[in-house]
């Protein structure tokens, strides 16, 4: 690929999208276009990309293939890092990459590592968009990302962290002991901008991570650096499948409900990294992924220890999902 790749974004204002967007402008040699809903080409957060360098491109995914192929004129790698309820609709993205002569389509992964096949709603909703771009002969690549380090540390009993708590989960599951490979958020988007010109990814799974951290290795130095003593409860197995079993019936009566959805995810994800142990280098090898420690070897970054440190107890951190981290706190008040 040549020094000016054209990526095509979707999704480029949410968590993930901002960090991508992020690594790609800081990579530099790259045209960069959010392909944005066209409800949101004049919002502050559009404007402010635009400000940056970056082109607005209005795309319903709701409309004709016709007008999703010329949205997507002249773009060379797409990336899409679109919300969860919205998963099936690159289903017609695929379909019309393939049309618009897309090289390359990287679809939203950027989860940890979880097989398909009843483990993760997420990631089975995925696997149905993974299979669809197989049916169409598109070279893709599909990237994982592991836990966030946003997300991977435990409320302090002083309350002093409560600002930068992304998904508040203040109990450990299983016996706390399964390492949980972890990525800095601000990596994500790094690492996205290697891989975009690395012809080494295409067609291929690719896992990035920074480092493995258990839970009980993360209390204890939680711990360690704030000076406060952590009550360590756990969730088992079966807490967490009775969260799930909970919230399926009325899922199924109410599907568009996100914070239902929430629920089960939630649940789903600690019984994957946290007792399973899905979300290791190893098992990902295992499943078929290349990981960013073979790609990247050169890679660096800030460690979860030193993020913490001097970030998070520091009173630096930006938290993450700041509308959904109170609605996350009721939700375990209920559990």
């Amino acid at each position: 690929m040549g020094s000016t790749t054209v990526v095509g974004l979707l999704g480029a204002t949410g968590e993930t999208g901002t960090s991508i967007v992020n690594g790609l402008l800081e990579a530099g040699g790259l045209t960069i276009i959010a392909l944005t809903r066209p409800s949101s080409v004049s919002k502050p957060a559009a404007v402010a990309l635009k400000d940056r360098g970056v082109e607005i491109r209005p795309i319903d995914l709701k409309a004709s293939q016709d007008d999703i192929v010329a949205s997507l004129e002249g773009v060379e790698v797409l990336v899409s890092a679109i919300g969860p309820m919205e998963q099936l609709e690159q289903i017609p993205l695929a379909t019309a990459a393939k049309t618009a002569g897309v090289k390359r389509f990287l679809p939203c992964g950027a989860m940890p590592v979880v097989p398909a096949g009843g483990i993760h709603m997420l990631r089975d909703v995925k696997e149905i968009v993974y299979n669809h771009i197989k049916t169409l002969h598109l070279p893709y690549t599909i990237v994982d990302v592991g836990w966030w380090y946003q997300i991977a540390f435990p409320p302090l009993p002083s309350g002093k962290i409560d600002y930068a708590l992304g998904l508040p989960n203040p109990r450990l599951p299983g016996n706390g002991s399964q390492p949980n490979a972890l990525t800095d958020l601000r990596d994500i988007g790094r690492y996205f901008a290697k891989i975009v010109v690395d012809d080494r990814t295409i067609n291929k799974y690719v896992f990035v991570y920074n480092e493995l951290h258990s839970p009980t290795q993360i209390f204890d130095l939680m711990e360690k650096l704030s000076g406060e003593k952590l009550d360590r409860q756990y969730d088992t197995l079966e807490d967490l499948q009775a969260r799930i079993a909970d919230a399926r019936p009325k899922i199924a009566k109410d599907p568009t409900n996100f914070m239902l959805m929430v629920q089960q995810v939630s649940a789903e994800y600690l019984i994957s990294w946290g007792i399973r142990g899905d979300n290791q280098p190893e098992y990902a090898k295992y499943l078929g992924y290349v990981t960013s420690k073979e790609l990247y070897p050169e890679f660096k970054f800030k460690s979860f220890e030193a993020y913490l440190r001097d970030e998070v107890i520091a009173g630096k951190a930006k938290g993450v999902y700041d509308e959904l981290r109170a609605k996350i706190v009721e939700m375990h008040k209920k559990h």
